[in-house]
């Protein structure tokens, strides 16, 4: 019989914590044919694109100071290498936004002219720091937890970096992407971090910092709503497609429109 399970919404969602790496993995090999390095002896998951130019390493460390996920892709084109990485307490919703929008087949992908448009609408702030010829533009969350800062050198971005602390605390996750990073990944790591939209998360799985800086509210939800989540994400990611072209009509017998009376 059908049951219902309780469950824990947490916002602001840089504070839910890791989530299920499922939630980035199983849609990557699923829907997007991103395919696995079959190696039992191997402690750590590789996915790589269909063309081979994106790989994914989820490889965790002792060290926590080392990032778990890597996100790679190679030069082609007039696009230069470019790479990603996040820190194993990144919330895996957020690592999915910058996948997802790797993967989207529509084409040309969209990234504002302004890659801080979004974290604005929500209300963050942006101070400024100088240094020389290099300065530091940096946005901070309305709570002050989430900083996302672009690392500027002689008018050029070299480096994003987002960071989750809270004061006198160690830094709970950071990410990393390079200068050659698309904007538009760019700008959708920046539109998840912006999303007020609470996680869900398991009642035991909350992190404590989420319950004491940030909005932890707990509700009820039919217990096949949760186990078919991941099954509804991926056949949405799989059911996007390339928009084709319009067909031209082929050419036929000529058919006269008929008058209407008057």
């Amino acid at each position: 019989m059908p049951h219902d399970i309780d469950i824990a919404l947490v916002a602001p969602r840089y504070l839910a914590g890791l989530g299920d790496p499922t939630w980035v993995t199983v849609p990557l090999h699923r829907a997007c044919r991103w395919s696995t390095a079959k190696d039992p002896l191997v402690p750590r998951v590789i996915l790589t694109s269909p063309d081979q130019l994106a790989q994914l390493r989820i490889a965790p460390d002792p060290d926590p100071a080392e990032p778990w996920w890597t996100l790679r892709h190679a030069h082609h084109g007039d696009q230069r290498a470019w790479s990603a990485t996040f820190d194993a307490h990144t919330p895996v919703e957020i690592i999915a936004a910058v996948t997802d929008a790797l993967t989207d087949p529509a084409t040309p992908p969209v990234a504002p002219d302004d890659p801080y448009e979004t974290l604005r609408a929500a209300g963050w702030h942006a101070p400024r720091h100088h240094d020389g010829r290099t300065s530091i533009e940096s946005m901070i969350s309305p709570d002050g937890l989430a900083r996302v800062a672009g690392l500027v050198h002689e008018h050029r971005t070299t480096r994003w970096v987002v960071e989750t602390s809270v004061p006198h605390l160690p830094t709970l996750w950071r990410a990393y992407m390079d200068n050659n990073t698309p904007p538009h990944l760019v700008s959708a790591l920046f539109g998840a971090l912006a999303d007020e939209t609470p996680l869900v998360r398991e009642l035991h799985r909350v992190p404590h910092l989420a319950a004491t800086h940030g909005r932890t509210t707990t509700g009820r939800v039919s217990a096949e709503s949760v186990a078919f989540a991941l099954e509804h994400r991926t056949t949405a990611l799989a059911q996007r497609s390339t928009p084709t072209p319009p067909v031209t009509p082929t050419p036929g017998p000529h058919v006269r429109k008929q008058r209407r009376a008057r």
